[in-house]
């Protein structure tokens, strides 16, 4: 019964035409091979955050969902960028910059980009929701789920799951679809901090109930 109800509960949530997902700093740039973050990107790949956040994104098109890439990057001279923290700053010394316009900020190879996907991009500050006109997007489409996904649970991931609730969204995290460094503070933040606003889960449970929604009408991922 307890597993009915925990599905009823999901399945709620997660009507594909109010459902989003929300891929945070996926790009080769960052999680990629050769990237500027090699722990990150070593931890997003070991502990198949990245694989889960691909079977997402192509569950997500199936269903008829939204799939919106949040992608970091900067002007070649950085004009317009944030200054104010010491994250900014040591960016800047990174070998790999986020420059736009370069393979850098390409959404990572293993995730499925459709035509119909929205693509995020932003300049300045922490999050991929706020100043970036994702909201208006979302609400736009109709949503009120978003599934947020990706990297890192340092900083970016939190950051989203807290400006999503704050606009009044309900917040879904699959636990093995985010990463960060150390992989044992993912863990411990998703219990002590996100379990409190979120509701935490499995991309598998996630894929579940899409599936049990049936396909989306179309090609979901030709357009919305």
């Amino acid at each position: 019964m307890a597993d009915g109800n925990r599905h009823r509960r999901l399945d709620a949530l997660l009507t594909p035409r109010t459902a989003a997902v929300l891929t945070v700093e996926c790009q080769r740039g960052v999680v990629g091979p050769g990237g500027a973050l090699p722990e990150l990107a070593a931890a997003v790949r070991a502990s198949g955050a990245l694989d889960a956040t691909a079977r997402l994104v192509a569950a997500a098109h199936a269903a008829g969902a939204t799939v919106v890439h949040a992608v970091a990057e900067r002007r070649c001279d950085g004009r317009g960028s944030s200054r104010n923290a010491r994250i900014f700053r040591a960016a800047e010394r990174l070998p790999v910059l986020q420059v736009a316009g370069t393979p850098a900020v390409e959404v990572a190879e293993e995730i499925p980009v459709g035509a119909g996907d929205f693509v995020v991009r932003r300049l300045h500050g922490l999050s991929p929701v706020a100043g970036t006109g994702l909201d208006a997007v979302l609400r736009n489409l109709g949503v009120r789920t978003v599934v947020v996904t990706g990297v890192s649970a340092n900083v970016a991931v939190p950051n989203a799951v807290f400006d999503v609730v704050n606009l009044g969204y309900e917040a879904v995290v699959p636990a093995d679809a985010i990463a960060g460094v150390p992989q044992s503070y993912t863990a411990d933040m998703l219990r002590h901090t996100l379990a409190l606003v979120a509701t935490v889960t499995t991309a598998d449970e996630v894929i579940g109930s899409w599936e049990r929604s049936g396909p989306g009408p179309g090609d979901s991922g030709q357009g919305h």
